[in-house]
């Protein structure tokens, strides 16, 4: 990666062949569903003009053209062309899991031969294989791992990524990948939510009494990473094998009383009621694989937004996926997110994810744009500064060597993100 630090006092882009601003068509400020979902708010040969890091105007190259910034004799103008490109807002990535030491090969050969999630995690493999290697890295080398995810991203126009802890799995080591992920956000130009989510698995010290896990999650993991600013979420996997319903609302309960945002893992591997987490007004619902009907007349009344993460059903070869269709129908607001992480789902590439959203989940390309961005900063609360290109904005840009939005999710294996700007610095995949 090119990083060019020095902010010019003007960046334009201009000649897109198509300018995706995804402004809301409502004007309103929560997160987009139904028809909404399909409104890019495209403007051929558009223009946007960049100022100290935030956007200053955004039209056609003609309309931008006058502005009284560039008018001025003694402004500096960066200019970039984007002649047969389409350029949009930065991907909101707000699912990842990049605080691991180590690929899981052991566990990918032994799915390919047979092997299911759970007898996998059942055999000491899962989320317990990255325990060792997170419990013994140092914090700076747990930070290199984290900026080397998050650069990848950014070379496929990500900008803004939510990163969880959950692989040391007791507070030494939990702390501590929260403190990377905090490091990592100082060493990379774009913007980083972290969430802990110690509430993973329960770890092997503590498989005969996971009670006693939940309350050291309760009372020294959540009180220690508010008091320090460490989280703004905490996250819980809500599953068999992983948390009950009454420790997942355990869980949350505490988070809400220190004042910290919540979100959860849930319907992944098996159904369950969201009832029970709804309470605690949990910014997002993540997997969903198995939602029932119920539930989702529930969902598409609330802000709550469902994060669906197809990369992970693509690399488990699982035959089924979260009924994206049926949400989007009933008018969920539905987000992407890669889900990137070591076990089910190493991708860096929300291009690859919004592929896989329209092949395997039937979601229209103009659907899955929505869901990366704008969706996205609503499932990290963040859509007063993220997911649209509007003046006053950050300016968290990526720029694709395309001449049709649709080609993003059409190509493919292939990385077409030509520039990516992160609060106004240019990266360049050089």
């Amino acid at each position: 990666m090119h990083s060019d630090n020095q902010r010019s006092s003007a960046t334009l882009l201009t000649h897109a062949a198509q300018l995706l601003t995804l402004r809301s068509p409502s004007g309103g400020s929560g997160p987009r569903r139904a028809a909404e979902m399909r409104e890019l708010g495209i403007i051929e040969d558009g223009a946007v003009l960049i100022a100290e890091g935030k956007i200053v105007a955004v039209g056609t190259t003609d309309e931008i053209a006058k502005h009284e910034l560039l008018t001025a004799k003694a402004a500096h103008v960066d200019e970039i062309d984007c002649s047969r490109k389409v350029v949009l807002p930065g991907f909101v990535d707000s699912h990842t899991h990049p605080v691991f030491t180590a690929p899981r090969l052991i566990d990918f050969e032994k799915r390919i031969a047979g092997a299911t999630y759970e007898e996998i995690a059942e055999a000491g493999g899962g989320i317990r294989a990255s325990l060792r290697g997170v419990r013994d890295a140092r914090r700076q080398e747990l930070a290199a791992h984290v900026v080397r995810g998050l650069d990848e991203m950014a070379r496929h126009g990500t900008t803004t990524v939510e990163c969880k802890s959950g692989y040391g799995l007791n507070f030494a080591a939990e702390m501590k990948s929260l403190e990377a992920i905090r490091e990592a956000s100082h060493q990379w130009p774009g913007w980083v939510v972290a969430t802990l989510l110690a509430a993973h698995v329960v770890p092997p010290e503590h498989r005969e009494n996971p009670e006693e896990y939940v309350r050291i999650i309760c009372q020294d993991m959540i009180p220690t990473a508010a008091k320090l600013k460490l989280a703004a979420y905490v996250d819980v996997f809500c599953e068999r094998g992983a948390f009950s319903r009454e420790q997942s609302q355990r869980i949350l309960r505490t988070a809400v009383e220190y004042n910290l945002g919540v979100r959860a893992h849930v319907c992944q591997l098996t159904p369950a009621q969201l009832a029970p987490l709804i309470e605690f007004h949990p910014a997002s619902l993540d997997h969903l694989d198995f939602v029932s009907d119920e539930d989702v007349a529930v969902l598409s009344k609330l802000d709550t937004v469902a994060t669906l993460l197809p990369a992970a059903n693509y690399f488990l070869g699982l035959d089924t996926f979260a009924p994206a269709r049926k949400l989007l129908d009933a008018g969920v607001a539905v987000a992407l997110a890669t889900d990137y992480n070591p076990g089910t789902s190493p991708t860096a590439s929300m291009p690859f994810v919004l592929s896989v959203a329209c092949t395997h989940m039937k979601m229209s390309p103009a659907e899955a744009l929505v869901a990366a961005t704008d969706n996205g900063a609503c499932a990290l609360q963040l859509q007063g500064r993220k997911g649209s290109l509007e003046p006053g904005k950050d300016a968290d840009i990526a720029i694709f060597d395309a001449q049709d939005y649709r080609e993003l999710a059409y190509w493919f294996g292939v990385n077409r993100c030509r520039e990516t700007i992160l609060n106004g610095v240019r990266q360049t995949a050089a």
